[in-house]
């Protein structure tokens, strides 16, 4: 046993499981593969503490269930949640479960450490209690359709349903999601989410 970051990585998908575990290795994180929920369940007692890195969509037990199941069991591991195109509204819902982050497929090497420099992070740190006032400050500081634009992300919708209920293209809502990320000092969507859900309730 070496005394490096332990990584868990649930996902069903064998050649994602493994890419994912090399990209983890080069980094000089220690990997542990698990093909399902259940699999990673069972392994849990003797388990390492670590970070979780666990797919959304998989067959027996899908990665909502597994983030639902381990704060059930009181698991104190950071989640980060990898995601595909149509999982925003998932993601959205597991962050209000205290999931860490959420990738949306496909994401860059550098995307994936930062996530995971996070949640080792938030493991030994207490949680820094989010400045209400601060964030209530910046949601006021933003236009009315960045407010929209905002209350779409954080109701899960991905940007091409955003752009539909707003009749502007889905390129025009990124702009609106990139303005409004730097105006809320959010840097990923996980913690945009976050915030706005700390002021507005889950």
């Amino acid at each position: 046993m070496t005394d490096a970051p332990v990584v868990h990585v649930v996902d069903d998908d064998e050649s994602a499981r493994d890419s994912l575990a090399f990209l983890l290795e080069s980094a000089d994180f220690e990997v542990v593969t698990y093909a399902s929920a259940p699999a990673f369940l069972d392994a849990l007692p003797t388990a390492a503490p670590g970070v979780i890195i666990t797919d959304v969509r998989m067959p027996e037990m899908s990665g909502q269930d597994l983030v639902a199941r381990l704060a059930a069991q009181k698991v104190k591991m950071p989640i980060v949640m990898i995601t595909g195109h149509g999982d925003i509204p998932m993601a959205v819902d597991a962050m209000r479960s205290g999931v860490v982050d959420f990738l949306e497929k496909p994401f860059s090497e550098s995307r994936m450490l930062d996530a995971l420099q996070r949640a080792f992070k938030s493991a030994e740190a207490a949680p820094v209690s989010t400045d209400q006032a601060a964030v209530l400050k910046r949601i006021e500081s933003l236009s009315e359709r960045e407010r929209q634009v905002l209350d779409g992300v954080v109701a899960g919708h991905a940007n091409k349903v955003i752009a539909r209920e707003l009749g502007i293209s889905p390129r025009t809502v990124e702009i609106y999601r990139a303005k409004l990320m730097t105006k809320m000092q959010a840097d990923n969507l996980a913690a945009l989410v976050r915030m706005t859900l700390s002021v507005r309730g889950g």
